[in-house]
């Protein structure tokens, strides 16, 4: 079988072409049971040269799983397996996404269907490991204000922790699914948002929220939060068209 470093070397791929290649990588090495949950990764030059790619492409590829939930980078340790209960694969929702073309509205009217339930529940149920999870993609978040890809990774974890406080695997595996989907279709875009700060100040209202565990209030915020996202992408797509 041909490694993915000789293809690599063959067909000189262009950068997305790359990052999938690490991306099939570490899936490859993750599904012959070569890295468990909680596992370190290998480092990013290490990762480059068993692929045969540049480390800016292992880099994309690494927060493309992160998005994902496939791996977690903790600061001065490395990136690591994620540790958790499996979640449902996107792939599915994909293919229907692509034959029905789900439009951006339909998008953000399934997440706030499902995430201001959720955030309810988190309000109720969050362990202190939960908060703690939340607060750190909150501060993550306001760290990466200058760079859009990297808060658009933060974002989905946020959005991710909070499903996992709610205590109910079902729907943090729902959330989970549709953040991957989010992600895979935002960040053809991501570069044109303006204003990450106001974005991020939501994420810390809805932490605070929860952490006072007042339920109707963290659901309010949760729903503004998603309906001011949507205009901020609407604003932004109609933007990048041509005129």
């Amino acid at each position: 079988m041909t490694s993915p470093a000789e293809i690599a070397k063959k067909d000189k791929p262009t950068e997305p072409l790359a990052t999938e290649l690490v991306v099939a990588y570490v899936r490859k090495l993750i599904e012959a049971g070569d890295l468990r949950s909680g596992q370190r990764l290998p480092a990013e030059r290490e990762l480059a040269t068993q692929v045969g790619v540049s480390r800016p492409s292992v880099r994309a590829a690494l927060q493309s799983l992160a998005a994902l939930g496939v791996v977690e980078t903790r600061h001065g340790a490395g990136t690591f397996v994620a540790v958790g209960p499996p979640t449902l694969g996107s792939e599915p929702l994909r293919f229907l996404a692509a034959l029905h073309r789900f439009s951006d509205d339909e998008m953000f009217e399934s997440r706030r269907v499902l995430e201001v339930g959720v955030v309810g529940l988190a309000a109720e149920r969050a362990t202190s490991d939960d908060l703690a999870a939340i607060a750190d993609a909150v501060t993550e978040g306001f760290a990466s204000l200058g760079d859009p890809l990297a808060f658009l990774v933060h974002d989905i974890t946020f959005h991710r922790a909070v499903a996992g406080a709610s205590g109910n695997p079902i729907l943090a595996s729902l959330v989970e699914m549709v953040s991957a989907l989010f992600y895979e279709q935002r960040r053809l875009t991501a570069g044109r948002a303006r204003d990450l700060a106001r974005p991020a100040q939501e994420h810390r209202k809805i932490y605070q929220a929860i952490r006072a565990r007042d339920r109707e209030r963290a659901k309010t915020a949760m729903d503004e939060h998603l309906r001011r996202a949507q205009e901020a992408q609407a604003s932004e797509a109609a933007t990048g068209r041509p005129h």
